[in-house]
């Protein structure tokens, strides 16, 4: 595993994938007691977990994806190596772990946040199905969702209800 920690110092460090991540460890040390703590993490909608993503060929760590269950919703996180962007890597394990995830937990919502800037990970989003919720203040990230009561809102009376600024005020 001392590869994967390599792998993931690596991306964490590098400027391209790093920019975007708020609140991961890039210190060696810390990633590699990470990657032995969360090594026992199972697929659940009930407990948080993290994925190691590896190509199937080499076995080679590409990149993780965060879950975050909660009450209503499960959240996603995600970073994959500069070295494996716009490959369709991405797309696949999401496609993947969201598809058995909403098996697993059908009645809740999807949520992913991303920097206003990242561009390429919100046409990810997009195409993975999720829509722009709107941009979220507190935490300085546009807000993704699937699966949401706005979509069930708009199935239902055809409303458009995407790009909303989302507060944490009353109103």
């Amino acid at each position: 595993m001392s590869q994967d920690a390599d792998v993931m110092f690596d991306y964490r460090n590098n400027e391209i994938c790093s920019r975007y991540q708020k609140g991961q460890t890039k210190d060696y040390a810390e990633i590699a007691k990470m990657i032995e703590r969360r090594r026992a993490d199972v697929l659940s909608a009930e407990a948080p977990f993290m994925v190691a993503v590896a190509l199937k060929e080499t076995d080679e760590m590409i990149g993780e994806i965060v879950v975050k269950p909660k009450a209503d919703t499960i959240e996603l996180g995600y970073t994959f190596s500069y070295r494996y962007h716009r490959r369709g890597y991405a797309f696949e394990a999401l496609t993947v772990l969201i598809d058995q995830l909403h098996r697993m937990a059908p009645e809740r919502a999807f949520v992913s946040f991303v920097e206003p800037q990242n561009t390429a990970s919100m046409g990810l989003l997009r195409k993975l199905g999720y829509r722009d919720m709107g941009y979220v203040p507190e935490i300085e990230s546009q807000m993704f969702g699937k699966w949401t009561k706005a979509d069930e809102e708009k199935k239902r009376d055809g409303t458009e209800k995407e790009g909303t600024r989302i507060t944490g005020e009353k109103g």
